[in-house]
């Protein structure tokens, strides 16, 4: 049986940069194919209260699908590493790195704007208890370029305190500034959004993740309401001004009835010449 685990597991690497507080991070192919490892650091084995906490990770984020999340596809004993959790490969740079290197592209922007907020509607929707979402938790994979959210989620509730949606965003806000802030390119209205996200007063913050996503698309109920204001004054220009003096004069009614009674007088009158 420690035969078949072994052939099983291949090229298992320890991956310093990526531990956690409590786990330590391999990469490793099972069967051929490329994985993640996470398992309790050494000091954490065998106590149960550690031992319960990496087994509740499992239950609660192996049902979590989302193409912006790490995905959770197994728990089981690894040869040499311990009862681990396995993802899918992930492999690839933090934005962490990204930032630290100044090495943050428009397509880097981009899907922070849109792809971390879709995750972070996903956890708030599922009711997910999460760490605080730090540029070190976003990686960018090494195939595709992928935005994947890592360390997500160590318990599930019927649903989250308003506080706790409120801390996202602030956290999203200081992502999304710290990002902005190691980029040439100026984001005037995203800059606007992440200085709102981190407002030191929550009331001044976005209310929910829908809210944000409309402020991110330059989109707005106060935006809509002004279009169709706007709307509503232009109809009310054109009835005043086709109800003026300076409105075209319609056709004569006695004119219009001998063109519809007599379709072929001016013909007529050609021919008697």
């Amino acid at each position: 049986m420690q035969t078949n685990q072994q052939e099983k597991w291949t090229e298992i690497e320890h991956l310093p940069e990526w531990d956690e507080e409590f786990y330590h991070i391999y990469t490793a192919k099972k069967h051929g194919k490329w994985r993640m490892l996470k398992t309790l650091k050494p000091e954490y084995r065998g106590i149960k209260e550690y031992e319960t906490m990496i087994e509740k990770e499992f239950d609660i984020r192996y049902n979590l699908t989302h193409p912006n999340i790490v995905i959770i596809t197994d728990f089981e004993d690894v040869p040499g590493v311990g009862r681990c959790i396995i993802t899918d490969d992930v492999y690839g740079e933090s934005l962490r790195k990204l930032i630290d290197q100044k090495r943050i592209t428009p397509e880097i922007i981009d899907q922070l704007r849109n792809q971390l907020v879709s995750a972070l509607d996903y956890i708030q929707t599922n009711h997910i208890v999460h760490y605080p979402i730090r540029p070190e938790r976003i990686i960018f994979t090494e195939i595709g370029g992928k935005l994947k959210l890592i360390d997500v989620g160590f318990d599930q509730r019927e649903n989250l305190e308003p506080a706790e949606a409120s801390e996202d965003i602030y956290n999203y806000g200081k992502v999304l500034l710290e990002a902005l802030d190691n980029t040439d390119i100026k984001y005037p209205n995203l800059r606007k959004v992440a200085e709102r996200c981190t407002s030191s007063n929550p009331r001044n913050r976005y209310r929910d993740i829908q809210e944000l996503h409309l402020a991110i698309e330059q989109r707005s109920s106060n935006r809509l309401y002004l279009i169709c204001i706007i709307f509503l004054a232009i109809m009310a220009l054109f009835l005043a001004w086709f109800n003026s003096p300076w409105r075209p004069t319609p056709p004569e009614k006695e004119s219009i009835e001998n063109t519809i009674t007599n379709p072929n007088s001016t013909n007529d009158i050609t021919h008697g010449n």
